[in-house]
């Protein structure tokens, strides 16, 4: 071989190994950048399959566009990263806001208990007051009552606007926010006057001196929660502002209280009426057939002879043991119902009334037995008048029959305004068909087996419930169903 040829054969060959030196450095190297990306292949997919598994959360159903890392995303998906949240957000409030309204139903259907409750009480109470003066028969509505005053607390302010709540006994409803308590009253009225089976209707006066000017805002509330008509009237002229009275409640009580007024103080600033019409049909009526005169006992050695309607069917009834007392319930149409008490021995009935409550009638109730009964009881009717403002005062609402009266929300020149009276009439009818009725203005009890037939033939007790509310329409005695 010749030299030019060993010199290139040579430099072949340390060309080729310094190729293959390269390529193994080469080598080395790719063996480093490989595992150099490997590394960051740990970390990368999880990133990525987090931003995908949000995308698809977040936008379900809709695949991802094919974009490289580098391209942004478009606005629209953005905005539903963040929507989702925003809805569950959403969703959470509606939650809370439902649970909230359930909350707030209960609570006010609470409060309508109380309330019925509550004026039930003062019922009992008023019912003590009166008994003080009269001994005879006694009709009135403490739901009337409580009505009329409340209406009239709304223009009421400091002490005066107290001593109506604690003499109304509604200072334990403690509302928590203004209008409560008459937008309770307005509730219950409304209900009270959609129940057509029930036949009551209610609606109040304020008859005001036109010297003085009431608050535009009185007016307004007066008629939204409890639907009085406030009436100027000019007292220094007291026979007309009498006529005048009388021809509107007689107009309103479809003439079955023409005249409530038989004389006016010129001096009067407010006077202030309500009405009650109570129309109640018995359940199940009783039979004027079986209807016959027979003796009534007023005392111990007195009788009258009456007309005495007879039933025979089923009755609800119990015996107070404690007090022994028979207690009977006669219903109406329309959820309304007669609870008759009659004690068992001659006299009785007045020491009774001290321990009325509404805890003592809900005890009768529940231990109320239906059974198979004859029952004889008298045809009767009331015509009851009473100043109510007299009765109120000896329960403690005083400030407002005063010269110490707030009014300031009723009138500018409420601190010179008092109210002069308030006037309650109470017109009851019961027949066989039913009560016809007009308002203007613990104990151990054992459900026994009761005799097959009860007598209402000596002085008794009754009270008109309407048994949804829970509220006393309602509240009389019955010494003399011959007289009014």
């Amino acid at each position: 071989m010749s030299r030019s040829a060993q010199e290139l054969l040579g430099y072949h060959c340390r060309l080729q190994d310094k190729l293959q030196e390269q390529e193994g450095s080469l080598a080395a190297e790719g063996r480093h950048s490989l595992a150099s990306a490997a590394d960051h292949m740990k970390v990368v997919p999880s990133l990525l399959l987090s931003v995908l598994l949000a995308q698809v959360w977040l936008v379900p159903g809709l695949a991802p566009s094919p974009q490289s890392p580098e391209t942004p995303a478009p606005q629209n998906q953005t905005s539903r990263v963040v929507q989702a949240p925003r809805e569950e957000e959403e969703d959470e409030q509606e939650a809370s806001e439902e649970k909230a309204s359930e909350e707030e139903k209960a609570w006010l259907m609470a409060s309508r208990q109380q309330l019925a409750k509550e004026t039930s009480n003062f019922g009992f109470s008023l019912l003590r007051k009166i008994s003080m003066r009269h001994d005879g028969n006694m009709v009135f509505s403490p739901f009337g009552v409580s009505l009329a005053m409340t209406g009239l607390m709304l223009g009421a302010s400091g002490p005066t606007e107290t001593q109506i709540k604690r003499g109304l006994h509604l200072q334990a409803l403690k509302p928590t926010k203004p209008g409560l308590l008459p937008s309770l009253f307005k509730g219950l009225r409304e209900t009270l006057s959609h129940n057509l089976e029930l036949g009551l209707t209610q609606g109040s006066f304020a008859f005001i001196h036109k010297d003085f000017d009431v608050i535009e805002t009185f007016f307004n509330l007066s008629k939204r929660y409890f639907d009085t008509e406030c009436v100027p009237m000019n007292f220094r002229n007291a026979s007309q502002a009498k006529r005048l009275m009388n021809h509107y409640i007689n107009k309103e009580t479809g003439g079955k209280i023409p005249k409530l007024f038989d004389e006016i103080d010129p001096e009067t600033k407010l006077i202030l009426v309500d009405y009650i019409l109570f129309k109640g049909k018995w359940l199940t009526p009783f039979d004027p057939v079986f209807t016959e005169v027979d003796t009534f006992h007023l005392d111990k050695y007195k009788t009258i002879k009456v007309p005495m309607m007879y039933g025979a069917g089923k009755f609800a009834s119990t015996f107070d043991k404690n007090f022994r007392c028979h207690v009977l319930k006669l219903p109406y149409q329309g959820n309304a119902t007669m609870l008759v008490v009659l004690m068992e021995k001659m006299g009785d009935h007045l020491a009774l009334e001290d321990y009325l409550t509404t805890d003592l009638v809900e005890t009768w109730l529940r231990n109320m037995k239906t059974r198979n009964m004859e029952v004889f009881f008298p045809k009767f009717k009331l015509d009851q008048k009473y100043e109510m403002h007299e009765l109120l005062r000896q329960m403690g609402i005083r400030r407002i029959f005063s010269p110490f009266a707030d009014l300031s929300e009723l009138s500018a020149t409420g601190r010179n305004l008092q109210v002069s009276r308030v006037l309650q009439r109470t017109v009851i009818e019961v027949d066989e068909r039913g009560t016809e009725a007009v308002a203007g203005i613990l104990s151990e009890i054992t459900a026994y087996s009761m005799p097959p037939v009860i007598k209402v033939d000596r002085p008794f007790h009754f009270m008109i419930y309407e048994e949804t509310s829970g509220m006393l329409l309602f509240l009389g005695r019955v010494v003399n169903p011959t007289l009014l």
